[in-house]
């Protein structure tokens, strides 16, 4: 039987390979996609197409080789689960690199992704954005 971890553990292996359609396998077509604000992407997106298309197109548009570190997984009670780790990636507008810490946290019900939130420095990352 597979596990909300091993949902959220598949959904970062297929985002290691860069395999959006993988990244999207488990994800619910009425998902909360939550971006913190201040972060590049930041809003609220709805539908694997939205997330898509606002966050990881974003992300690869403007970021030399972006990713997310996973470091822990975490399982939470009534169906969350919390990744932790960091993002690094240069921007590439002023081509500088940048290392930030952050947490997710997902909501999965029924095997498939609801809410995904994301928790980061985003000093860090306007810092790299903006050349401070």
């Amino acid at each position: 039987m597979t596990t909300n971890i091993d949902i959220v553990r598949d959904h970062y292996s297929a985002s290691a390979r860069g395999n959006i359609q993988e990244m999207m396998a488990n994800v619910s077509p009425q998902v909360r996609w939550t971006e913190m604000a201040g972060f590049p992407c930041a809003g609220t997106w709805v539908g694997p197409q939205a997330v898509a298309d606002n966050v990881f197109a974003v992300l690869d548009r403007d970021w030399i080789d972006y990713c997310f570190e996973l470091e822990s997984l975490i399982d939470g009670d009534g169906g969350h689960v919390i990744g932790v780790g960091d993002y690094h990636g240069t921007f590439r507008a002023t081509g500088k690199a940048m290392q930030a810490r952050v947490v997710h946290l997902w909501t999965l019900r029924d095997g498939e992704i609801i809410a995904f939130e994301q928790f980061t420095d985003t000093l860090l990352v306007d810092q790299a954005m903006h050349g401070d």
